[in-house]
């Protein structure tokens, strides 16, 4: 009887001895963004002087599994990275007093079984990998092998994910200091609202060649492309909503067609290699022209967007330009004959008729998540006034759907949004996005110059 099975090449001698031979050590420099040690010391300072005497004990995460024993692609916790600049899988960081000490899986080099054994570390797999050392150098903190964590120290508080009981007092402090972006984070910011604004050009020029075919999946592996040659990837799903798939809030199947005088809702960011996310919405029409009734709907959304980006700024409650938009949208509702009670009833917290057409919120914290900040108290974020240093989005819309019986047929099917990243400045307030028209008259012009 013959056996099948292959060998065991751990098992082997031979070959263990022969592959520990012959090998050169390539240089592999810690990928460090420029400023990010410096500022994850600075942020480190601010949590010792919110939670004084308190050790942080923080979790970097690990890809989750997509299926049996392939994985998604790795992104580290957003708290993680705000305290330490690092990405590394499995990493632990124990923070105390403003210093850090990370635990990091070390490389499987030649010599290591792990080194042809190990897919997760074996160099054979992954690729040189820096050591421990060249990491503690690039990070200004001490680095030890993963191994050596013990565990978090008695009285520890507990953040990022795989812990069984996370703190909930520590997350929220976290979110609640990452709500103030410090100079480099605006920079990040700014870099990944650039990329974005290059991104949407990218994707109006695809437009052919998914009206053609593609489709709007295709568009969004144009948007997912770009973003991925020139930052992480996508810092959310890629929302590419043509048609009657424009009023769908999360469109991101992007199964459809792309239709020619219909209209295209693109809600796209970069996440740069900083970690930091843009998170801007236009919605353009796919022949180049708005039709009447697609303006006329796209005309009381930027009324609303403009009434709330003038609410954005120091001193000013977060709602404020929640509610000034919904006062626009409500009252052009109204003019049309949409709404069964009154304006006034309608913005009252026992109506909210207008809601209907726009369900969800229109605006959020931003920054290294597109929901940035979420864990922070109620009172600190929507009942909080705003401060320099905060980035949010302003994004009103109008969502139609295609079977929503109460809707003249001319509007039924019409989805507009648009969303803009502010900076909060001690002024009132910058659009890092401003580079992309808001008007109707601008998009077309925008769109027939890159289409």
């Amino acid at each position: 009887m013959t056996d099948d099975r292959l060998p065991k090449l751990a098992e082997i001698p031979a070959f263990a001895a022969y592959i520990a031979e012959g090998w050169d050590s390539p240089a592999c420099t810690p990928p460090v963004e420029p400023g990010a040690a410096e500022a994850a010391a600075a942020h480190r300072t601010r949590l010792a002087a919110a939670l004084p005497g308190t050790t942080a004990v923080v979790a970097a995460g690990r890809a989750p599994v997509r299926s049996n024993d392939t994985a998604y692609d790795f992104r580290v916790d957003s708290d993680f990275y705000w305290l330490t600049g690092c990405a590394v899988e499995n990493a632990v960081a124990v923070v105390a007093g403003g210093e850090a000490t990370l635990y990091l899986p070390a490389p499987a080099r030649p010599g290591d079984q792990g080194f042809y054994a190990d897919a997760a570390h074996g160099e054979l797999w992954v690729g040189p990998s820096p050591s421990l050392a060249e990491w503690a150098g690039a990070l200004g903190v001490g680095v030890r092998p993963l191994p050596e964590f013990a565990g978090p120290p008695g009285g520890a508080l507990l953040a990022g994910p795989g812990w069984a009981e996370p703190s909930e007092e520590l997350g929220r402090v976290l979110a609640e200091l990452r709500m103030i972006k410090d100079g480099w984070e605006t920079a990040r910011l700014r870099e990944a609202v650039d990329r974005t604004v290059e991104g949407f050009a990218a994707v109006l020029a695809e437009i052919p060649a998914a009206v053609a075919g593609g489709g709007e999946r295709w568009l969004q592996g144009t948007f997912d492309r770009y973003a991925r040659t020139h930052g992480n990837g996508p810092g959310y799903a890629t929302i590419v909503g043509g048609g009657a798939h424009a009023p769908t809030l999360h469109w991101v199947r992007c199964d459809g067609p792309v239709v020619p005088g219909e209209l295209l809702l693109l809600d796209m960011g970069v996440e740069v290699r900083g970690h930091y996310t843009a998170d801007v919405t236009r919605t353009f029409p796919v022949s180049g022209a708005f039709s009447a009734a697609q303006r006329q709907v796209h005309d009381l959304v930027e009324r609303a967007h403009r009434a709330g980006l003038a609410q954005v700024a120091p001193g000013r409650r977060f709602t404020d330009f929640h509610h000034a938009a919904m006062e626009v949208i409500a009252r052009g509702l109204h003019d049309w004959g949409l709404l069964p009670v009154s304006v006034d009833e309608a913005l009252s917290e026992r109506g909210q008729h207008h809601r209907r057409y726009l369900v969800c919120g229109i605006g959020h914290h931003l920054g290294l998540d597109v929901h940035d900040c979420a864990r922070s108290r109620p009172e600190a974020y929507h009942g909080a006034e705003m401060a320099p240093g905060m980035v949010l989005t302003v994004e009103p819309g109008l969502y139609f759907h295609a079977h929503d019986r109460t809707l003249p047929p001319e509007l039924r099917g019409i989805g507009v949004r648009i969303e803009d990243d502010l900076l909060v400045t001690a002024g009132g307030a910058e659009n890092l996005s401003a580079a992309l028209p808001i008007d109707a008259s601008g998009l077309e012009n925008w769109s027939k110059e890159r289409s």
